[in-house]
């Protein structure tokens, strides 16, 4: 059995009502799980939130909001292992017991279910923890600068200076869609990144981080050349 676990917290402040917020036509966390839908992955999809607008949204789009997460976890200091440790350990006390949990962000308009099919399919056959998405930087982080007290400039890794692109290593970060978990280990291990964590590798133009005005209007922009180019 596996289950959905959609966070979305209301009381946003940077962007006001965010996961609600409608993103090219429709509220943004219903693109979650209209994906989760089409997957034909899960057995249920759950939407964590403390929010009775978010709920009434969410489950006009087909989720199930089962129970509203307590205050305690609804802040702007709460990380997502414990939200998702509270879901997986609400739905133990109510005679479900999936296998395999996927947290896939309210935020996430390019999530697509071929690629949160490959993240199920890994986790199940290296039989490892967990499985997240990721993507490459678009610069080499290597010649990444640092800007000093004094106000210069200096590289991180001198060492580089002088190194080819082309010779330096692919370095990745979380794409900030999806996380497959293990669901007996996590709630042993409560961690989402653990020592044999997996990629699921994303093309960079389907990855957008969403978390101030100015990212919100360039996911937009992107989402709509997405479509033009057939990607979504």
């Amino acid at each position: 059995m596996n289950v959905a676990i959609i966070p979305a917290r209301g009381g946003s402040k940077r962007i006001p009502d965010k996961n609600i917020k409608p993103f090219s036509g429709k509220p943004i966390i219903a693109y979650s799980i209209e994906m989760a839908k089409i997957s034909g992955l899960f057995d249920k999809i759950i939407v964590s939130t403390d929010s009775q607008e978010i709920a009434h949204t969410a489950k006009e789009y087909g989720a199930e909001v089962p129970f509203m997460r307590p205050k305690k976890l609804s802040d702007d200091l709460t990380p997502t292992a414990p939200v998702l440790l509270h879901a997986l350990k609400w739905l133990e006390e109510n005679g479900v017991s999936p296998n395999y949990a996927c947290c896939i962000y309210a935020t996430a308009p390019f999530v697509q279910p071929d690629y949160i099919k490959k993240g199920l399919g890994l986790i199940m056959s290296k039989r490892v923890s967990s499985v997240f998405s990721v993507t490459t930087f678009p610069f080499s982080i290597f010649r990444a600068l640092n800007i000093s007290e004094a106000g210069g400039l200096e590289m991180f890794w001198p060492e580089h200076e002088l190194t080819r692109s082309n010779d330096l290593p692919e370095a990745y970060h979380d794409a900030g869609q999806f996380y497959w978990l293990d669901s007996e280990k996590f709630l042993k291990t409560k961690k989402i990144y653990t020592g044999d964590a997996l990629p699921v590798i994303l093309p960079r133009c389907l990855v957008q981080d969403i978390d101030t005005p100015e990212d919100w209007e360039t996911a937009e922009a992107m989402y709509e050349v997405a479509k033009i180019r057939g990607l979504l």
